[in-house]
């Protein structure tokens, strides 16, 4: 009994194993971007319909990052890099509103489609709109719902704009929400984010990790 109950153990995470790797191929190739629709669309393929089979949206992106080392390997470092460097200097650029970097360009998980994500805070929420419009950068604005804490979810307003030939993406948060980052859709534990010191010395680490692979390469 023992043995078939880990046999069974066995199968069921082999399988989740194998919807996590699928469901990163679809996000790196087939541009789905959302963890739990890469995770349906992947169950469909593969036909596996049992619950315990589906993978966490971690296991998810901790097989998008494998896929990415290896399929995408140097053009993703380089694309990766350019994305972070722009999004220090719109840190910079943003500086009045204490920005933070977010998302995928932060985590490492971005691709060639991948905007940067900034939370901006202010308690005006037209700060952020005149400053827009001062600096003639002509924004979209949309609406985004984030889980503030256990107990609140607020709607926010984000601008969406081009600039260096790479998506922008922010978010507008209260001030408050600098002592607490919203909760992530991936694990519901507070966003990872960057400010400009901590994105450079990101970047620092980076260019070292680099030198060093190709000395041991060369």
């Amino acid at each position: 009994m023992h043995h078939a109950r880990q046999h069974a153990e066995t199968r069921t995470r082999e399988r989740r194993q194998r919807l996590a790797h699928e469901a990163a191929r679809l996000m790196a190739e087939g541009g789905v971007r959302d963890y739990h629709q890469a995770k349906l669309k992947a169950a469909n393929r593969l036909g596996i319909h049992d619950d315990a089979s589906l993978p966490r949206n971690r296991e998810i992106e901790d097989a998008l990052r494998q896929y990415q080392r290896l399929f995408v390997g140097e053009s993703h470092a380089v694309g990766l890099r350019q994305r972070r460097e722009a999004a220090l200097r719109a840190l910079g650029f943003f500086e009045p509103f204490s920005p933070r970097l977010v998302g995928p360009v932060l985590d490492g998980t971005a691709d060639a489609n991948s905007p940067v994500h900034l939370h901006l805070h202010s308690d005006d929420p037209d700060a952020v709109t005149r400053f827009l419009e001062e600096h003639r950068i002509p924004a979209e604005p949309r609406t985004r719902r984030l889980r503030m804490d256990r107990e609140r979810i607020a709607d926010l307003p984000v601008w969406v704009f081009s600039a260096e030939e790479l998506g922008f993406d922010l978010t507008v948060l209260p001030h408050d929400a600098l002592r607490q980052a919203p909760l992530s859709s991936v694990d519901e534990k507070p966003m990872k984010r960057a400010s400009g010191a901590q994105l450079r010395q990101l970047l620092a680490e980076q260019e070292i990790a680099g030198y060093e692979q190709d000395a041991a390469h060369g």
